[in-house]
């Protein structure tokens, strides 16, 4: 499956002996494991926290992804498009 790391997700406390290549002294880890890839959220600087995504057409016909909570566009996914411009 598809699994990511995620700075401050997931972080856990590992036990290790003494004499471990990374704690040669032994004792408590700190690592962050891998999460599920459908369980991660694009990231809305407006909101400050993990957000659904939907898509909408600009009025010039270009295509772009916004948040869910507060409406504020997460950047350009395809060119204008006369096709899906609003007519005037």
């Amino acid at each position: 499956g598809q699994r990511l790391v995620v700075e401050g997700v997931n972080r856990v406390l590992k036990h290790v002996k003494r004499g471990h290549p990374k704690s040669p002294q032994g004792g408590r880890l700190q690592l962050e494991l891998p999460i599920q890839a459908s369980n991660v959220a694009l990231y809305c600087q407006a909101c400050g926290r993990g957000t659904r995504t939907g898509v909408r057409y600009l009025e010039d016909g270009s295509k772009e992804r916004h948040c869910k909570k507060c409406g504020k566009s997460q950047g350009q996914l395809a060119k204008a498009n006369p096709k899906y411009a609003t007519k005037k």
